[in-house]
């Protein structure tokens, strides 16, 4: 009786958990299984030929080419990250600590994360709008006499990729930021006051410290997201702008390049996996170091 009981319970256990497993068996490790095979082959005509070698990550380790898109896709999404990260921590700090109506808190929290109910590409495309010869920026230094005809310095450049994917992503840095900020007791920020301590002293000794598990999964998720950004390079970004999504992109749409694109795509998932592993390890490290 209790053998069958437990082998139905088992059973049924094994029937829940079967279309997720299933799902992610087929629509994550196999997909990522074909890439790894994909990347030791060799491009030829129509797609690829079996051959084990590992002349595509050389390629892509020894070419400047991918190197500095590499390297430029790096600095972007540092740079977004940074960017954020200093926008961000104000405004959370502010919600958190100076606003004191819930009502009037909720709103300007949900003024920062309502835009990601809105279509990325819209999003991205708004800046392409505000940027352009015909856009918003150009018309207001028009109408003061700064410009005396439309430039299209704003656009297509790294000045404006970073922009945008600052705007497209700055959410997913207020979001843990704030809710880093709301654990911290009220008491502790009063405490080191009556202690003499000013708000600087404040901010870097306690608020920073107990808020930096927040801020690290901001910045990582951040980077993450620039870093494999596909759609603003296209919009905004031009040449100088090109991102290794967009390479890989290219290598398997017109280059026809399956085997070298397959590469490119392991080699950025590695580096995001390595950064995700570094961050949590700091994290870990940062809250051994509060207890």
């Amino acid at each position: 009786m209790t053998a069958g009981v437990v082998k139905r319970a088992r059973l049924r256990q094994f029937l829940v958990l079967s279309p997720p497993l299933l799902w992610t068996v087929l629509f994550m490790f196999v997909p990522y299984a074909i890439l790894v095979v994909y990347s030791f082959w060799r491009a030829q005509f129509p797609l690829a030929v079996p051959d084990f070698q590992f002349g595509n990550y050389i390629e892509i380790f020894t070419d400047p080419q991918y190197l500095n898109v590499l390297l430029r896709t790096a600095k972007i999404a540092g740079l977004v990250s940074l960017l954020s990260l200093l926008l961000a921590f104000p405004y959370a700090y502010f919600l958190v600590f100076k606003v004191r109506k819930p009502g009037l808190r909720l709103t300007l929290y949900m003024a920062v994360v309502a835009p990601l109910w809105v279509s990325y590409l819209l999003r991205a495309y708004t800046w392409k709008t505000i940027l352009g010869t015909e856009g918003l920026l150009n018309s207001f230094l028009m109408s003061t006499g700064i410009l005396s005809e439309p430039s299209s310095v704003f656009l297509y450049n790294q000045t404006a990729m970073i922009i945008t994917l600052t705007y497209v992503f700055i959410p997913f840095m207020v979001m843990p930021i704030y809710a880093a900020l709301e654990k911290i007791p009220p008491s502790l920020i009063e405490a080191s006051g009556d202690l003499g301590e000013g708000a600087l002293a404040t901010l870097a000794k306690i608020t920073i410290p107990l808020a930096m598990p927040g801020i690290v999964a901001g910045f990582t998720m951040t980077f993450c997201l620039s870093f494999g950004d596909f759609i603003s390079p296209i919009l905004v970004g031009g040449p100088d702008g090109l991102m290794i999504a967009n390479v890989i992109a290219a290598q398997f749409g017109a280059a026809l390049n399956w085997p070298l694109g397959s590469a490119l795509a392991l080699v950025m998932l590695v580096i995001v996996l390595g950064i995700i592993t570094a961050s949590d390890r700091f994290e870990r490290l940062g809250q051994a170091r509060l207890s």
